[in-house]
């Protein structure tokens, strides 16, 4: 079992930049896929990106393709989410989740069996 905790959300402008982590307890995150969601106001929970237990691939949600990275840190037990070109619409509740060895589907939530409690990203003027 695994407990995730996300932090490094705030306010910034459009075109700023931000980096979320998500901490892990337990020593066995190292075999633990991870990823990103959000949930912007009176929306659903969507995927942003995924990072398997090895770091060796990636996946990302075409709209954050090419500004955000996902990254991780084994010996930190931590994964980060670098959040370039940031746009208003990038607004949202952003979550960590965490399922073991790898999920049926990086993109499906119902993949994941550990979340954290989510941390606010807010991109405005």
């Amino acid at each position: 079992q695994v407990q995730v905790v996300e932090s490094g959300g705030g306010l910034v402008q459009p075109g700023g930049s931000l980096r979320l982590s998500c901490a892990a307890s337990g020593r066995t995150f190292s075999s633990y896929a991870v990823g990103w969601f959000r949930q912007a106001p009176g929306k659903e929970r969507e995927f942003v990106a995924a990072i398997s237990w090895s770091g060796s691939s990636t996946h990302y949600a075409d709209s954050v393709k090419g500004r955000f990275t996902i990254s991780r840190d084994n010996a930190k037990n931590t994964v980060y989410l670098q959040m370039n070109s940031l746009k208003p619409e990038d607004t949202a509740v952003y979550y960590c989740a965490a399922d073991y060895m790898a999920p049926e589907n990086y993109y499906d939530l119902s993949g994941y069996d550990y979340w954290g409690q989510g941390t606010q990203v807010t991109v405005s003027s």
